[in-house]
């Protein structure tokens, strides 16, 4: 094997099977995988983020899985210098390793570099989450959708910290945080190499569906019940729990609650491929594609 050191991508929507994918790489080439997965960070979520099995975990070594609190800060720039760190580390052992996950921000983070941003107004940011409070996200969703359209396409649009960011950024300095995330590009010391995953889209729903009911089925209920004390914590705004909080609120039925998971989810897939596939750099294969994929890397790596 050539001595060059690459990072090799996984990219795709939720539930496309990326996890799998992952660890038969990893297996192949002897190393080891960084997860790129915003919500899989956090040790008191289990449930509700689809996290690698006990199975999957010993079946390869995962770094950023159940790695930090909800209660603590965890910043995409956090994450860029922790995981830059990790893959250093690893690239002593290894010629290659596996990045995978959804979160296309905290992706791009690593392989391309956040820019430095301005300050932001803090009495902005107060204010914001004041009125997020009495109105909900709809306010949130409609105010970014005006000031920074191309952010808020981009953007889990369930979760209100993130479409805050963008409202305060723009408040605060009169600037498009979308212009600030593609502006300039960091060279990185090694080679990448990004695999997307996708499938026939009736295919994929079925899959996010079956998931969802999965979920319930391993006491998603329960989880979120015991992390009702912490759902201020930007890390439960998100989809899976941001819907059971509504049905222990009584605003919807249990029922209302698993469609609106299944739908969100839905929605949330939809917009992950747009963000990957704007890419042009990224191979797409098939979940199933596994031989074909090494096959690929095999003159690369």
């Amino acid at each position: 094997m050539a001595s060059v050191k690459t990072l090799v991508v996984i990219v795709g929507p939720t539930a496309i099977g990326k996890t799998a994918m992952a660890i038969k790489l990893a297996q192949h080439f002897h190393t080891e995988i960084i997860s790129a997965d915003s919500r899989q960070f956090f040790k008191e979520m289990e449930i509700g983020t689809a996290k690698p099995s006990i199975e999957e975990l010993k079946a390869a070594t995962h770094h950023f899985i159940n790695s930090h609190s909800i209660q603590t800060l965890f910043s995409t720039g956090d994450f860029e210098l922790q995981a830059l760190e990790t893959i250093q580390n690893l690239f002593r052992k290894h010629n290659v390793a596996i990045m995978v996950g959804g979160s296309g921000l905290y992706i791009d983070a690593v392989c391309n570099g956040l820019d430095k941003l301005p300050d932001i107004d803090l009495n902005v940011r107060e204010s914001l989450n004041e009125r997020f409070q009495k109105e909900g996200i709809p306010f949130i969703q409609a105010s970014l959708k005006e000031y920074d359209p191309e952010y808020f396409e981009k953007v889990d649009q369930s979760n209100p910290q993130r479409m805050i960011r963008g409202v305060e950024f723009f408040l605060s300095t009169g600037l498009k945080l979308s212009s600030f995330l593609t502006s300039s590009k960091k060279q990185r010391p090694f080679t990448i190499i990004k695999i997307g995953l996708n499938m026939d889209r009736s295919l994929l729903y079925a899959r996010i569906n079956n998931r969802v009911d999965q979920m319930i089925e391993a006491g998603l209920l329960e989880e979120v019940k015991a992390l009702r004390p912490f759902r201020k914590y930007n890390a439960l705004n998100t989809v899976g729990y941001s819907e059971i909080f509504d049905y222990m609120d009584g605003s919807v039925s249990l029922k209302e609650a698993v469609d609106k998971i299944k739908q969100n989810t839905r929605r949330f897939a939809k917009r992950q491929l747009t963000w990957f596939r704007r890419d042009e750099t990224t191979t797409w294969f098939e979940p199933n594609q596994t031989q074909e994929v090494i096959e690929y890397l095999k003159d690369k790596v």
